[in-house]
């Protein structure tokens, strides 16, 4: 293998949001010929990510660790939790939200891929240097 085609998550940046972070180890962007996306996607507890749609892409998530609430369409939302493979067309509302104590994991792959370029124009977008662990605040709250 070359060393071109190895992504260890210590030599990538972290996307940092409200809700969570990405590690994207395959885009577009970032590999040679590369027409699909992958990513580690990690959702806070008790924390989610707002309902939107990748209008060019279809999505797949599978759930590495944890237990959350999943939509696609108009549905009302199902449970998911480790070793579930969750399919979203392009142009379809989605949205993660995590039910658990501890992080929710997962893959998210985007074919074609690009779909992950939108992200960092949210307002809540920060990008971490490789090497760099995000903090995790939590919310004041009144107990």
């Amino acid at each position: 293998m070359s060393i071109e085609a190895l992504r260890s998550p210590r030599s990538l940046p972290t996307d940092v949001f409200d809700w969570g972070t990405i590690k994207w180890h395959v885009t577009p962007s970032t590999v040679p010929d590369a027409t699909s996306t992958l990513g580690e996607v990690v959702i806070y507890p008790g924390q989610g990510h707002a309902t939107h749609v990748h209008e060019s892409a279809d999505e797949v998530l599978y759930v590495i660790e944890g237990e959350g609430i999943q939509t696609v369409g108009d549905d009302d939302g199902f449970p998911i939790a480790a070793g579930d493979a969750i399919w979203v067309p392009k142009n379809t509302q989605h949205s993660t939200f995590n039910v658990g104590w501890k992080p929710l994991r997962l893959i998210a792959t985007y074919t074609p891929g690009g779909e992950e370029a939108a992200l960092r124009g949210l307002p809540d977008f920060t990008e971490l240097a490789p090497g760099t662990a995000p903090v995790w605040a939590q919310a004041n709250n009144t107990h």
